[in-house]
């Protein structure tokens, strides 16, 4: 073998192992590349994962702030709805409590002793006072009853006690002043004298 032949296979030989010498470091790099992209990969899911977590919270949250907000809302609407009724019920309250103390007086203006002279006054008078009872019936208001009536204290308001054997415990013996009613609403209780 000449010279040049000995160089070009040292060359050949050389070249070989320089190209398997390549080839392993390209794999070992291949090898580190290919964990750079995998430990990429693990970080950005990792990343997007909790992004996909934070969005999830916040989408619970707003929905959650919603429902209340359209339960409050319902709330407001049926509490408006029912003061409304309620208004519309008991409109004639105020009047009825400005109007009851005349009642009252007319009542008692009534039991005056009739005579000759004040006859055609006190039959006036009884006129007066029973459109203004049919004026208050019309609008709802009605007298409580309360004599020989068992003592409610929705009803009534007790103000004396007495024993009489003649009526049953807890039963009302005699009536003060009147008490009314507003439909289904006491505006005014009985005051009575009750049965012990």
């Amino acid at each position: 073998m000449n010279e040049q032949e000995k160089e070009t296979v040292i060359t050949e030989e050389d070249a070989e192992a320089d190209i398997q010498e390549n080839e392993s470091k390209l794999e070992a790099e291949e090898d580190e590349n290919s964990d750079q992209p995998q430990e990429e990969e693990e970080t950005v899911s990792k990343t997007l994962q909790f992004e996909n977590e934070k969005l999830t919270a916040e989408v619970e949250q707003l929905n959650d702030r919603l429902l209340r907000n359209q339960a409050e809302f319902e709330n407001y609407k049926r509490r408006t709805q029912k003061e409304k009724t309620a208004e519309r019920k008991y409109k004639s309250e105020e009047l009825a409590l400005e109007l009851l103390p005349i009642l009252d007086n007319f009542e008692r203006a009534l039991q005056t002793e009739v005579s000759e002279e004040n006859k055609g006054f006190v039959e006036g008078m009884q006129m007066v006072y029973n459109q203004l009872v049919t004026a208050l019936q019309s609008q709802g208001i009605e007298q409580i009853e309360t004599v020989e009536k068992e003592f409610d204290p929705n009803y009534h308001h007790a103000v004396m006690q007495i024993e009489d054997e003649e009526f049953a415990s807890n039963i009302i013996v005699e009536e003060l002043q009147k008490g009314y009613m507003l439909k289904d609403k006491v505006i005014r209780p009985a005051m009575v004298k009750v049965n012990k």
